[in-house]
């Protein structure tokens, strides 16, 4: 997908018509994925783009140190360029804030059809612990299946936790392992011991199932939503 850039209503030559029809051309885009239940990047990548919006509308300082500039000047002994603002409180500054009147509410509407789905999907999912949960349950397994798959794939999943601002966030690291093909024999608990015997880096894992009846494209949206489903099992069952 062609994305936008972070400044795009900025980037260039600064006209009403010329940023709506990119936006439009952007957000038919998004609504094409969405149809097909695709949400990721889109999703994130559009909240993005909505959040920078409006801390340019909200703060004028924000404009000042992130938004376009122009080169006027290189001291090549520092190394430091120097710049001269091309934004300013003028007409140009009127045309960025009649962009930004237009864009917010469009992407605003394209952001409520995709969390729509998001919620969907999550709804669609159940997440269990198979066999007895350690007390450290940081780091394990997780065992993705939707109801269309003959397949089970497994990724080794590590909760990491980084801090924004003055808050803390967890977040999750996987990486696939392995892939059991669904069948008598490959029950949740005999993936989970052949994991064990097969993997000794991991002697005693945590280990979730997350499957779904539904069928949902796997890297755009059935994998992301999974692993945000398995951080929030984990934090509310945490010890």
């Amino acid at each position: 997908m062609k994305g936008l850039s972070e400044t795009w209503f900025a980037d260039g030559y600064i006209d009403f018509e010329l940023k709506k029809y990119t936006l439009l051309a952007y957000l038919q885009e998004i609504s094409r994925c969405f149809n097909q239940n695709k949400l990721y990047p889109q999703l994130s990548d559009l909240i993005f783009h909505y959040n920078n919006l409006v801390a340019f509308r909200d703060t004028k300082q924000f404009l000042q140190q992130q938004f376009p500039k122009r080169v006027t000047a290189v001291d090549l002994q520092r190394l430091q360029v120097l710049y001269e603002q091309i934004v300013s409180d003028d007409e140009l500054m009127e045309e960025l804030e009649t962009i930004i009147g237009f864009s917010l509410p469009e992407m605003n509407g394209a952001i409520q059809g995709g969390t729509e789905i998001y919620e969907f999907v999550e709804e669609q999912l159940n997440i269990e612990p198979v066999g007895i949960v350690p007390l450290d349950s940081q780091e394990g397994y997780m065992l993705l299946r939707d109801g269309h798959a003959n397949d089970t794939l497994v990724y080794q999943y590590r909760l990491t936790i980084f801090e924004r601002a003055d808050e803390k966030y967890r977040g999750i690291r996987t990486q696939w392992i392995n892939t059991y093909t669904h069948s008598l024999a490959n029950t949740q608990q005999s993936i989970k011991s052949d994991l064990i015997r097969n993997r000794r880096e991991l002697p005693n894992p945590a280990v979730y199932t997350v499957v779904t009846d539904l069928a949902f494209p796997l890297e755009e949206t059935l994998l992301p939503i999974a692993k945000r489903l398995l951080v929030k099992y984990i934090t509310q069952h945490a010890a």
